[in-house]
């Protein structure tokens, strides 16, 4: 069963085992629609990615954005009205006071964002066709593939006078070091060869090569046996908060597991009989 759709998230599921999750509101550059707990973008993206997770024809997610934005992040122009779509997440509800009053609803609704994204067995791709702003340049980072061209750019929160927020401060020292994720920080602003060059993106392509390149990417990944990326990326996440010695207990456990299942008996098959396996991820 898929998820309830609404017109600016596309959710696109192809018959080769691609589903292309897409911020639909380009005459605004992709930014985010209300706050509504049900019908927020926010809320739907996590809607959308936990479908496709529990999809068994679905082998790759891709997260992306129609028009000349990858995702703009908050509407800081909207005023209410027509953008809530509905009731607030429970952290915006009551009667708060005080500085931290305005970022209660983001806190709620983005830890469960990001933790759909984070956690769900599926490859996700981030296909960057353009500025990613805020909260759009977070849900890009918890993806775990990047792929930018020459007209992806990186803006952090500094023009809503707040920080680095969900999940940024945790993923980007991890990812570019901490003098390069603290330099971002400072200055707000990333272009694409300086996110390539520093390890934010995994690839750099020319604006035009864009899908076909991560069409590509897709299909590299559709051919190796699902239960062998689902374990490696819940051992690799794990192992970011972790040491040497765990990460080598859970690779054995997950060695021995994935020895007996039937993808590595159908790996180890059609790997000597030169053909395609077939996969079930089981």
């Amino acid at each position: 069963m898929g998820p309830n759709l609404v017109d600016y998230l596309l959710y696109e599921k192809e018959d080769n085992g691609i589903v292309w999750i897409k911020f639909n509101r380009p005459e605004r550059m992709n930014a985010l629609v209300g706050t509504s707990q049900m019908n927020g973008t926010v809320a739907k993206v996590g809607e959308y990615m936990r479908a496709a997770d529990d999809d068994p024809d679905v082998r790759v997610i891709v997260l992306t954005g129609v028009g000349r934005g990858f995702c703009s992040g908050a509407n800081l122009g909207a005023g209410g009205g027509a953008d809530d779509l509905g009731p607030e997440f429970p952290g915006s509800r009551g009667s708060h006071e005080g500085p931290d009053a305005a970022r209660q609803h983001f806190f709620h609704a983005f830890t469960n964002l990001h933790r759909d994204i984070s956690l769900i067995r599926k490859p996700t791709i981030a296909m960057i066709n353009g500025p990613a702003v805020g909260s759009g340049m977070d849900m890009a980072l918890h993806c775990d593939v990047r792929i930018g061209c020459e007209k992806t750019r990186f803006v952090a929160y500094h023009n809503a006078g707040q920080i680095i927020e969900n999940g940024g401060c945790y993923y980007l020292p991890k990812m570019i070091g901490i003098g390069r994720a603290l330099e971002f920080a400072y200055t707000g602003n990333m272009d694409a060869d300086t996110a390539y060059r520093w390890g934010m993106i995994n690839h750099l392509v020319a604006s035009e090569e864009l899908e076909q390149f991560t069409r590509d990417l897709c299909a590299r990944m559709i051919a190796i046996p699902p239960l062998v990326q689902w374990i490696s990326k819940r051992v690799m996440r794990a192992a970011l908060d972790s040491t040497l010695e765990t990460t080598m207990v859970l690779t054995s456990n997950a060695g021995g597991i994935l020895n007996q299942s039937e993808d590595a008996k159908e790996a180890r098959k059609a790997f000597m009989e030169k053909r395609k396996g077939r996969f079930k991820g089981v």
